[in-house]
């Protein structure tokens, strides 16, 4: 079957940092789903496991963990989905990525694609939502249902991926007063259209714009970006007994002692946690994308494809990679069938 692939771990610019490869087809086993992937879409995760190294793989290794599909077999043990079912996930790190023409993947950690949206669009929904999802709801806390309403978020990293779900999932479900960082027109005005009550520049005095807007503390921060940066900035920004979450893996010591007066909270979200471990509760990330799917269907949230870059081939995953790598892209950078 047709993939995309690496054997050495390049820059972005060299052409075999991707390549078109051709692999075996695997066979579901287990509680396993073989998928025939009709779109991905692209994450940081990518660029950085491909970043260079040394290591040459003696096998083409796949990345991709963000796909939409059909199921074309199920292992004996799979009870959720069947043939023919249309669906949507992530996938888990440990296992061969999603960047081919069919994919295994556990039934665990899959959901029915949204019935409102083509493969295309359903394809950038998977790791952002379930990323965002766990970082606001599961580790900050916050209730999905309005507990608490009027409460309010700092969202660094606005306009990207996981920030442009984790906006619509902070204003539509949580109730929360949102401000965004973003520091262009463009990603202000997406972050805007999603749902920002406030957008403010990461790159300015943060405490200044806030305080600007009658904000001096907030009750939750979730980082989406530059954990080394932000944290500073955040637990200056934090309320007593708030909650910072950040998915971003920093580079220097996180200053956690800044948090001590305040009482307040740290958390890590990965949203690889659950399939990188087989926790007990694998089976949530399957609930999790359904109830997504639910609100899609719902209109109550809304897919976040910032572009679309054509079929799925290396050529236009090395484009995508060298987009995320600049730090410019808004929304998700999807591509369509082989």
């Amino acid at each position: 079957m047709k993939a995309v692939g690496l054997y050495r771990y390049l820059p972005i610019d060299q052409d075999e940092a991707l390549i078109d490869v051709d692999i075996p087809k695997p066979e579901a086993t287990g509680r396993d789903l073989l998928v025939k992937v009709e779109a991905i879409s692209v994450n940081p995760v990518d660029t950085k496991v491909r970043a260079p190294k040394d290591t040459v793989e003696k096998a083409p290794r796949v990345l991709g963990w963000d796909a939409a599909g059909t199921v074309v077999a199920a292992g004996p043990d799979v009870t959720l989905f069947k043939v023919g079912d249309p669906v949507f996930y992530a996938g888990s790190i440990t296992r061969p990525g999603a960047n081919s023409e069919f994919h295994l993947v556990d039934e665990r950690i899959v959901g029915r694609k949204p019935a409102s949206l083509d493969f295309t669009h359903a394809a950038a929904l998977p790791l952002t939502a379930i990323t965002a999802w766990e970082a606001l709801f599961d580790r900050l806390g916050v209730s999905p249902q309005g507990a608490h309403e009027g409460r309010t978020v700092l969202i660094f990293g606005g306009a990207g991926g996981v920030g442009s779900i984790g906006i619509q999932l902070a204003k539509q479900l949580a109730k929360l007063k949102v401000i965004a960082t973003a520091s262009r027109p463009e990603s202000a005005k997406w972050a805007s259209e999603l749902g920002a009550d406030h957008v403010v520049d990461h790159f300015g005095d943060m405490p200044a714009q806030l305080k600007k807007l009658g904000i001096e503390q907030v009750d939750f921060v979730l980082m989406f970006n530059d954990t080394d940066k932000n944290f500073p900035i955040a637990a200056e920004l934090i309320k007593p007994q708030g909650g910072i979450c950040t998915i971003v893996e920093n580079s220097k010591p996180v200053p956690v002692e800044l948090l001590k007066a305040k009482s307040a909270a740290f958390h890590w979200e990965f949203m690889f946690t659950r399939s990188m471990f087989g926790t007990p509760d694998m089976i949530e990330q399957h609930k999790l994308l359904t109830e997504v799917a639910r609100l899609v269907d719902a209109g109550t949230l809304r897919t976040t494809v910032g572009q679309h870059l054509g079929a799925i081939n290396a050529a236009n995953l090395r484009r995508a990679h060298a987009l995320l790598e600049e730090g410019r892209a808004i929304g998700k950078l999807v591509l369509t069938g082989f």
